[in-house]
């Protein structure tokens, strides 16, 4: 399953099934091309706005903010797909919207209500990732999911990074990750990680999530 520029299927954080709990879904990228895990495993070599190793978004975001630290009160968050937004409420009232990539066409993200099951801040991919050359660094494939892909000689393999993560259902939650402008993952939400953070910090397990 894989997932290349456009919409190719794999998944850096995405699930086959469901039940695949101990997977996470969502990374993208095109054995080489997308550039969207290039600091994975090395020096960053450009300005990323999703914390380490994730590259600015394609499109300016305009509509993420967060006004949350001084209100108090139950969380509850909200996913739009069609929005592509999420939006943060403590005690009913809006207190943050973020900007976010959902699940693709062919992956996408389940409506549905749930709760939090999961924080890990510094959270990876167990199965997906990037192969990089021992010796010289440079990314050989930036798509990988190593249950199907074998390291090739003189390579590594390096798990794909999901700063953030907020586990919702099976291997979907949601995470700093890159924001193509449309939705792209394999279900996980991704963030811009100004806002993941926001969203981490002010949530526990057991907050309620709703997908519409």
């Amino acid at each position: 399953m894989r997932e290349m520029n456009s919409l190719k299927s794999i998944v850096a954080f995405g699930f086959p099934t469901f039940a695949a709990a101990a997977l996470s879904s969502c990374e993208m990228g095109g054995a080489g091309q997308s550039d969207y895990l290039r600091g994975v495993g090395g020096p960053i070599s450009q300005q990323t706005s999703g914390g380490s190793n994730h590259p600015v978004p394609a499109i300016p975001d305009d509509s993420s903010y967060w006004d949350g630290d001084s209100a108090q009160g139950s969380p509850l968050i909200k996913i739009n797909r069609a929005q592509q937004k999420a939006f943060f409420y403590k005690s009913g009232t809006l207190v943050g919207v973020s900007r976010i990539s959902s699940g693709s066409e062919d992956h996408g993200t389940p409506a549905g209500k749930y709760k939090i099951t999961q924080k890990s801040k510094d959270h990876k991919s167990s199965v997906y990732g990037v192969f990089k050359d021992k010796v010289t660094g440079k990314t050989i494939n930036d798509n990988v999911d190593i249950r199907i892909d074998k390291i090739p000689p003189g390579a590594v393999f390096y798990n794909a990074p999901m700063p953030n993560f907020m586990r919702v259902t099976g291997g979907i939650g949601m995470h700093t990750g890159y924001l193509p402008g449309y939705a792209a993952s394999h279900g996980c939400i991704r963030m811009p990680h100004h806002m993941s953070t926001h969203f981490f910090e002010n949530v526990e397990v057991g907050t309620p999530v709703i997908i519409e």
